[in-house]
């Protein structure tokens, strides 16, 4: 099977998995959440900026992203192996009680925030860098039936990373766009413009 149809099949997979796994008890989430809370929080905000808050984040945007760690169209030493273990019911039940929790605001770096205002609202279109407000809103809240998701307010040394795996190809999966704006950003870009989503309400 060439990588195209193994591409293929995986977004078919993780779009069937999607579908089925929308609806989740919020309360049965809590309950399975306990290892998840070791990295994301209790209530989903992390403590540790290397790790997403997943608190506020939209329910079918989690549901993706656990299939995509599960069918390895993401990779990650942690996830990947928690991903595995979880059943459809799991992963909707997570999905429901972390889409459910509040967010905690943070604050943004004042000396990047300026740039990187700009880089959200504007981009940089000499440079092929499209305005993250086009898929993430003004306040960062996404687009749910789009599958954009909610970034205001996380971490911006997790966006970073996130930014710098799409920019090498390292983080894969179905969202082609993000891989080429992320491949045109310097790090200044990418620090200036994820210190202004951290600030984000």
């Amino acid at each position: 099977m060439n990588k195209i149809s193994v591409a293929a099949l995986i977004a078919l997979t993780m779009g069937i998995a999607s579908t089925a796994m929308a609806e989740g008890s919020a309360q049965a989430g809590k309950a399975k959440s306990a290892v998840c809370a070791a990295c994301h929080g209790v209530d989903g905000n992390s403590v540790n900026p290397e790790w997403p808050s997943l608190a506020g984040q939209h329910a079918d945007y989690i549901v993706d992203q656990i299939a995509a760690y599960k069918f390895g169209a993401r990779q990650n030493a942690l996830m990947s192996p928690q991903a595995a273990l979880l059943s459809d019911a799991d992963t909707a039940d997570l999905a429901a009680f972390f889409s459910g929790q509040t967010l905690t605001p943070k604050e943004a770096d004042p000396k990047l925030v300026s740039r990187g205002q700009r880089i959200y609202r504007g981009g940089d279109p000499e440079r092929g860098i499209s305005a993250c407000i086009a898929c993430h809103g003004p306040t960062g809240s996404g687009n749910p039936l789009a599958g954009y998701p909610a970034i205001a307010g996380q971490h911006a040394t997790y966006l970073a990373s996130q930014l710098r795996l799409y920019a090498n190809g390292e983080r894969k999966g179905s969202n082609q766009m993000m891989r080429g704006i992320a491949s045109r950003m310097t790090e200044d870009d990418i620090r200036s413009v994820t210190a202004y989503i951290q600030g984000l309400r």
